[in-house]
């Protein structure tokens, strides 16, 4: 044997050597073992988690191919000649010894369990919680959960290698199989990564990896290789690496000289394993993948529990974010786990049905005309290309880098002699899955209604007495209704207890339509043998459930879905665009537009895609993305935003962002972030809906107990009676409660709330200011482009003695590139003048202060800013600046000061208004900037603030340790709230970006104030205004007080149904209750109003 640990089989015969072109330049990345080149050879140890620790670790020798083992047919010698054993040789496991592979099994795994199970001490779990399910090993068997856990961290590597001894080993535990580990004298030395240093490119993979032996040699038994087509250094296509064959082993170990330092095979193992390094992934542990998920089958809060713990619980799953509205999940997978193996563990314990929403960069669906979209992903990729997904067996989806290759380019010469053509476009992923789960639930409740219709005519209508007849015959329709429709509910049921531990709606309905159709089973077969029940089967009953469910969950799912949709921005994206070329005028579809392309837009049609105007001029109604009801004009170099609809002119535009990144993607996009966040009172309607299926079962234990009690001691019902009376209660009661109504009420309000502000030009970017905007006791806001206009005019200019046409030259130069918009201003005011500027070198912004470079002529150092930064602040032209209410610019050469220009600012239109009705409401506000103080206190006096609020000469430093100060209550507010209860401050800051960062950060509510709705994705604000509009202050404020009333009225809701509910069908009430057939309604009326208090946002008056 070649292989103490028989992993490798016999040794075979060496085959006929073959040459490589392809692997020769990879000679550095051979294996020690076998001459596959490994993908992770040549990367940073440092980074390579525990696979770089071992392969730092102190050399040692490979005991695969150890000379140690005579192994025949080495032509090389390398095997020939037994070599006394290494003192820091691994011993071989002797569990592996004699056996043959795979040497572990499923027994090794309950081992490993066992091993978890004993290691924790009396009460305590891993996360040092209380084991109530845990035995900790008394009867020689692990807990489920501990059994779970091991199955999951190792199943995949016991499949892979067929052996997890060396793993364990090489993590220093005790192997599966071994009594404690011998002594140190025969094990591997450890140290830390950073006391060896790194190490040259050397593949630690051994041919022992292979999970498979065959008698010929080394069997490679490795998943499927993508033979994408990799490019030579020489960017030539290079040849696919071959994969390993039977008998490599006795070949390519010997076929050259191996390096003299070898890493352990355990520890090659485990690196390998560490990483699971696959070369057709090309991964290693550090690598994370985003990964969006559209779910289908998503009915109410308990789904996005069990869809949150299941994977919540996956050791690869980090940063997870569920949302029900949306059937959306979103998290990334970190280490060497793909995302199909997480969808795959998704939809086996949830039931669930996924599909992965593509969102990286580019991406097209086209069709093989050849129909094998297998095949067609393994030929050579064109240049920019980064991935390729089968969609269906004609389909692919093709993502890829649109500045390298564009959208046409790739359709029609990137694939060579391949003939593709451009797929039919798909819908939004996430709302396509919620419009397959309404028609699936619409079409199941339609048979469920076929086949209910007959059972109740039977029980119902005045036919002529065949109970026996008419019992089969319900008796097989409400058998095939109960495993039919009601049949997906007992898996889904059974699988969130089992996987997630969450007792859901669906045990519920579980146990009420089975309680009902068991009972009614029974009470036919006593009346087929002739001792009828007093009450008789009621196959109604339990039909009739059934159905009354699945509408109220379909009509539920209905009014869910198109309230998603009705708010959905996307729909504003054209599907067509007409495109200028050389050739003409041709009309493509939007998807092919690509960088470089110019556009016609004809008169009243919406326009594409973000460009700029090249050509024409027309009027733009951008309402519909940025609120502004009146038209924009447009002209020549004027942007024009996706989504809005042209007017009478004309225009050519040229291409600035493609479709799938326009102004329209960027806002949906930051639309469906504020619907994933959840904020901080969905945590108690979650705590809330966790407790109350148990709580209902609990209740409908006591019905049940109660009944049987009432009916034997008060009613003198014989036992059989009053169990029947009882279980019509309980199943009453098990069924007419429902939790949708609490889980809804947050998360409906959100979503249509973020989609009401969008069309009103507020984008709200998180849940969270949604619920805290309408709290906000301070509104502080910057002066220059947002309480004004920010276009600055130059109203006043002094030069001093000397030659002005230099000095004018000089400050061009210094100040013509610069974006504030006080340097702008002085710019374009020197621009109108046809100055020219003079080359100054290293022009450099400070911010707060000005800017300042050196002539390149005379080499005199220019500085150009307020003067405050200049110490201007006594010169007499400076003080009569800042006397009049302008802000002063100040230029001064070589420390002299040249120039001083006075500029004014015109304030908003809707400044006024919207300032005097914060301070109705009780607001305080206030004004910080870094103007000078004459300008900043002019523009307070004519907006009624009072002085005692307004900052001047503010850093952007400046501006956090105001807003700071008022968080922590330190700066007493103007104006006091009308409410007379001391409560947290809440501050909202509003600015246009520039140098607002920290302010924006520190606020509880940072707005931004976007210029012509095209920088909205710029700012880390939480909200974001699509126009220059102070009025989108007041629209913040009012929909985050409409949607917190809404979720209070749905809240009250919830409660107040659920308790009248229940007592009625419990039979509280004397007179009256719900009979168990009727009890199915309970979800459509809970769940109804709920979605309606929140449809109707869009029509409130905001």
């Amino acid at each position: 044997m070649a292989c103490g640990s028989c992993c490798c089989g016999k040794p075979a015969s060496t085959p006929p050597r073959q040459s490589n072109s392809a692997a020769a330049p990879m000679q550095d990345d051979r294996d020690s073992c076998c001459s596959n080149p490994n993908p992770i050879a040549d990367k940073n140890p440092d980074q390579l988690g525990l696979a770089g620790a071992a392969r730092n670790r102190p050399t040692e020798e490979d005991d695969c191919c150890d000379p140690k083992h005579a192994t025949p047919g080495c032509g090389k010698g390398c095997c020939s000649a037994p070599t006394p054993p290494r003192p820091d040789d691994t011993p071989v496991p002797s569990c592996c010894e004699g056996k043959a592979a795979p040497c572990c099994d499923e027994s090794c795994l309950d081992r490993l369990a066992l091993r978890e199970c004993e290691k924790y001490g009396p009460g305590l779990t891993a996360h040092g919680s209380t084991a109530s399910a845990c035995g900790r090993g008394k009867d020689g068997k692990p807990c489920v959960n501990h059994a779970n856990k091991t199955r999951l961290a190792y199943a995949e590597r016991l499949e892979a290698l067929g052996c997890i001894c060396r793993a364990l080993i090489a993590l220093g535990q005790e192997s599966c199989c071994l009594p404690p580990r011998r002594s140190s004298t025969g094990s591997s030395t450890r140290r830390r990564p950073k006391e060896i240093p790194s190490r040259s490119r050397t593949s630690t993979d051994s041919c022992c990896a292979a999970s498979g032996v065959d008698a010929a040699g080394c069997s490679a038994k490795r998943r499927p290789r993508s033979k994408k087509g990799r490019r030579s250094s020489d960017g030539t296509d290079a040849e696919p690496v071959p994969p390993r064959t039977l008998g490599a082993c006795a070949d390519s170990c010997c076929a050259g000289e191996r390096p003299a330092s070898r890493v352990n095979g355990a520890m090659e193992i485990f690196s390998d394993i560490a990483h699971a390094t696959d070369l057709e992934k090309g991964s290693t542990g550090n690598e994370k993948d985003h990964v969006i998920l559209s779910i289908s089958g998503m009915t109410c809060t308990g789904c996005e529990t069990k869809l949150a713990r299941a994977l919540g619980t996956h050791p690869a799953v980090r940063n997870l974010r569920t949302s029900l509205v949306l059937s959306r999940a979103e998290f990334d997978v970190v280490g060497a786990t793909s995302a199909t193996e997480v969808m795959k563990h998704l939809e086996r314990t949830t039931e669930f049905k996924c599909e992965r929403v593509t969102n990286n960069g580019s991406n097209l669906d086209l069709v093989v005309s050849r129909g094998d979209a297998a095949a067609f992903i393994n030929q050579p990729w064109p240049d920019g290309v980064t991935e390729v997904r089968v969609v269906d067996s004609k389909t692919v989806n093709v993502s890829f880098d649109a500045k390298i290759i564009g959208a046409r380019d790739l359709v029609k010469n990137g694939w060579g002699d391949s003939q593709v053509h451009l797929g039919p476009p798909r819908r939004d992923l996430t709302l396509e899955a919620g419009r397959r789960h309404v028609r699936h639930v619409g079409y199941m409740t339609l048979l469920s209604a076929c086949l209910t219709v007959p059972v109740l005519t039977m029980a119902w209508a005045p036919l002529p007495e065949h109970k026996i007849e008419y019992g089969s015959a319900s008796l097989a329709l409400a058998t095939i209704l109960q495993f039919v429709i009601a049949g997906p509910f007992y898996p889904k049921a059974l699988k969130s207890f089992i996987f997630s531990r969450v007792i859901e709606m669906d045990l519920l309905i579980v146990l009420s339509t089975s309680a009902a159709y068991i009972f009614s089973v029974v009470s036919f077969g006593y009346l087929v043998s002739g001792q009828p029940l007093s009450t008789g089967e009621f196959f109604e009953t339990s039909t009739l459930l059934v159905t009354l469910i699945m509408v109220g969950r379909w009509v539920g799912a209905l009014a869910r879905q198109n309230a998603v949709e009705s708010i959905s921005i996307r729909s504003l994206q054209t599907s067509t665009a007409l495109l200028v070329s050389d050739d003409g005028e041709t009309e493509i579809d939007a998807r092919l537009l690509q960088y470089g392309d110019v556009f016609k837009v004809v008169p009243d049609s919406r326009i594409p895609t973000d460009g700029t105007v090249v050509s024409g001029s027309s009027e733009v109604d951008e309402s519909m993305i940025t609120g502004e009801s009146r038209p924009v004009v447009k002209h020549v170099r004027s942007p024009v935003i996706a989504g809005s609809v042209n007017g009478p002119g004309t225009l050519l535009v040229r291409l600035t962002r493609l479709p799938g990144d326009n102004t329209i993607s960027t806002i949906a996009g930051m639309i469906d972030e504020a619907k994933l966040s959840k904020p901080k009172i969905q945590d108690l309607a979650d705590r809330v809906a966790s407790y109350f299926v148990p709580v209902v079962v609990a209740l409908t234990i006591v019905t049940f107990l109660v009944w049987i009690a009432i009916g034997v001691a008060v009613r003198q019902q014989p036992g059989n009676e009053a169990t029947i009376q009882a279980i019509t209660y309980a199943i009453a009661v098990l069924i007419v409660s429902c939790p949708c109504a609490i889980g809804l009420a947050v998360p409906m309000a959100i979503v249509i709330a973020s989609g009401v502000a969008a069309e009103r030009g507020v984008i709200f970017k998180s849940a969270e200011s949604i619920e805290v905007a309408y709290k906000t006791s301070h509104v502080v806001l910057d002066k220059t482009g947002t309480i004004t206009e920010g276009k600055l005019s130059v109203t006043r200019e002094w030069y001093a003695g000397g030659d002005q046409n230099t000095t004018k030259s000089l400050l061009l130069g210094l100040a013509g590139g610069i974006k504030h918009p006080v340097s702008a201003a002085v710019a374009a005011h020197l621009k109108a003048q046809n100055v020219l500027p003079s080359p100054v070198s290293e022009p450099k912004t400070l911010t707060g202060r000005g800017v300042e470079g050196v002539d390149k002529g005379s080499g005199l150092l220019l500085r150009a800013g307020n003067s405050r930064w200049l110490n201007l602040g006594p010169h007499p032209e400076v003080q009569s600046v800042l006397s009049q209410g302008y802000t002063a610019f100040c230029f001064t050469i070589a420390g002299s000061v040249a120039a001083v220009f006075g500029l004014e600012d015109s304030i908003r239109p809707d400044a006024a208004s919207t300032v005097k009705t914060l301070l109705e409401r009780g607001i305080s506000i206030h004004i910080v900037s870094g103007d000078d103080d004459a300008a900043v206190r002019r523009v307070g006096a004519q907006l009624n603030i009072a002085e005692t609020n307004i900052r001047s000469r503010c850093t952007p430093s400046d501006k956090q340790a105001y807003i700071q100060a008022l968080l922590g209550g330190t700066t007493s507010p103007n104006h006091t709230t009308k409410s007379k209860k001391k409560k947290k401050p809440v501050v909202l800051f509003c600015g246009d970006g520039t140098n607002d960062a920290p302010a924006l950060a520190q606020a509880t509510v940072g707005v931004h104030m976007s210029e012509g709705g095209t920088d909205v994705a710029q700012s880390a604000a939480d909200v974001v205004l699509m126009r220059p509009d102070l009025a989108g202050i007041l629209t913040t404020i009012a929909v985050s007080r409409k949607s917190i009333r809404r979720i209070a009225f749905n809240f009250g809701w919830g409660f107040v149904y659920n308790l009248f509910a229940i007592l009625l069908a419990a039979g509280a009430f004397v007179h009256a209750r719900i009979p168990p057939k009727f009890a199915g309604l309970g979800e459509l009326v809970s769940v109804l109003p709920v979605i309606a208090a929140a449809t109707l946002l869009r029509w409130s008056k905001i």
